[in-house]
């Protein structure tokens, strides 16, 4: 799998914006629409009790006003990536979904 810059990399592609943020702080002003990502979880992979295969996972979520915004849709179609959850906060949408890179 890639490095975490890689990742950054791939979805500022995605979106086609620099709004992708890692693990920002509560203080942390965003623009919107964005992408907020951290890490979530990890899976190792054993052969004769010896690590062979670490994949990290990522909780992504897509922030926007729009309701109809097509960024859930452009993260969607991302390989290992799946769709969590949804749910409004004042009125900004967000897509959550969990990716192993």
């Amino acid at each position: 799998m890639g490095s975490r810059s890689d990742l950054q990399t791939l979805l500022e592609y995605t979106i086609g914006s620099s709004n992708v943020y890692f693990q920002p702080p509560s203080s942390f002003q965003m623009a919107y629409p964005c992408i907020v990502y951290k890490p979530d979880d990890a899976t190792t992979m054993f052969a004769d009790d010896i690590p062979y295969r670490y994949t990290k996972r990522y909780t992504i979520t897509v922030m926007d006003h729009d309701s109809d915004s097509l960024l859930p849709d452009k993260i969607a179609m991302l390989a290992r990536c799946v769709f969590n959850r949804f749910y409004v906060v004042d009125k900004l949408h967000h897509n959550v979904f969990l990716m192993y890179y």
